[in-house]
C-alpha cells in the first residue's frame, strides 16, 4: 500500500503524518510526503528553504516512530491540490492523507481548499486529519 502525504507544517498535517504513520506500521505501507509548491517568480528563496524545514520535520516525525518515508518538494506550476491528485493518479497511490483546518466560507471562497479539491478529485479513497 502507498500512502501520499499532503504536508504543509500545519498542525493538522502533522496530525496527518503521524496517522499515516500509524498505518503504516499496521498496513505494511510505504509514506510519501509530499510538499507541493506552484513553483515560478513567485516562489522566493526563503519559501523554498522554508519548505525544505517543513520537509526535515515531517522525516523527523515519522524517524521517531521508527517508520521510513520518502518526502520530497514538488513545483511543477500547480496549485497543491491538483499537485497531489496528479502525482497519485500518476503513482497509483492507494491513499492520499491531508490535515484540515477550519476555515471561515469568505476564506474558502476567497482562497479555495486544497483538502476539498483532493477529496473530490483525488483517484483514491482520502484521509481527512484535523
Amino acid at each position: 500500500m502507498r500512502v501520499l502525504v499532503g504536508y504543509n507544517g500545519s498542525d493538522a498535517a502533522r496530525a496527518a503524518v503521524k496517522l499515516a504513520g500509524q498505518l503504516a506500521t499496521s498496513l505494511d505501507a510505504h509514506v510519501q510526503v509530499m510538499i507541493s509548491m506552484e513553483g515560478g517568480p513567485r516562489e522566493t528563496p526563503d519559501d523554498i528553504a522554508r519548505a525544505q524545514a517543513h520537509l526535515t520535520e515531517a522525516r523527523r516525525l515519522m524517524a521517531d516512530d521508527g517508520i521510513p518515508c520518502e518526502v520530497f518538494q514538488s513545483a511543477r506550476g500547480m496549485a497543491p491540490g491538483e499537485d497531489l491528485v496528479d502525482y497519485a493518479r500518476e503513482n497509483d497511490v492507494d491513499m492520499i492523507a491531508v490535515g484540515v483546518e477550519k476555515r471561515s466560507r469568505t476564506q474558502k471562497i476567497l482562497l479555495g481548499s486544497t483538502a476539498q479539491y483532493i477529496i473530490l478529485k483525488a483517484p483514491c479513497p482520502v484521509l481527512t486529519v484535523k
